[in-house]
C-alpha cells in the first residue's frame, strides 16, 4: 500500500551517453537534485540506463548516493518503467531502496520506496518519493 509522501527533489539532467546499441540500445543519463527525504535537506546524484521495450515504454535501472547537508551518506538503487511524454519529456515510476551506516538515517534502511521522476525536455528533473507499506 502506498504510504505517505517522505521526500521530494528538484535538480537537473547532467548527462547522457550511449552505453551500448547492440543487442539493444542501452542509454545512461546522469542527473543531481537537491532532495528533501524523511525531514532532511539533502543534495542527490544519481545514473540509470534505459532500454527501450517492444511497446515503447522504457526499463530503467538507476544507482546513486543521498547525502544529507549534515554529511550523513545513504546509497540507493532504483528500478522502474519509464514512458515518454510531450516533446520527449520522461516519466519514470518505479522502487527504490536505501542502504545508510548513518544512525541519523537508519529509518532508511528498513523500508521501501516508491518513486515517480520526471525529466522536462530541457532537462529539469522532478522527483516525489513515498513509502511503502
Amino acid at each position: 500500500m502506498l504510504g505517505e509522501k517522505v521526500g521530494e527533489g528538484k535538480g537537473k539532467r547532467t548527462g547522457r551517453r550511449i552505453v551500448a546499441t547492440s543487442p539493444q540500445l542501452t542509454v545512461e543519463v546522469s542527473f543531481e537534485d537537491f532532495t528533501r527525504l524523511i525531514g532532511i535537506e539533502g543534495m542527490n546524484i544519481g545514473t540509470y540506463t534505459s532500454v527501450p521495450k517492444s511497446d515503447g515504454s522504457l526499463n530503467g535501472e538507476g544507482r546513486g548516493v543521498w547525502a544529507a547537508l549534515s554529511g550523513d551518506m545513504a546509497t540507493w538503487i532504483a528500478i522502474g518503467t519509464g514512458r515518454f511524454g510531450d516533446g520527449g519529456s520522461v516519466r519514470y515510476t518505479g522502487s527504490l531502496n536505501f542502504s545508510s551506516a548513518s544512525p541519523k538515517l537508519a529509518a532508511l534502511n528498513s523500508i521501501s520506496y516508491l518513486f515517480e521522476f520526471d525529466v522536462t525536455v530541457d532537462g529539469a528533473t522532478h522527483s516525489v518519493f513515498y513509502e511503502w507499506k
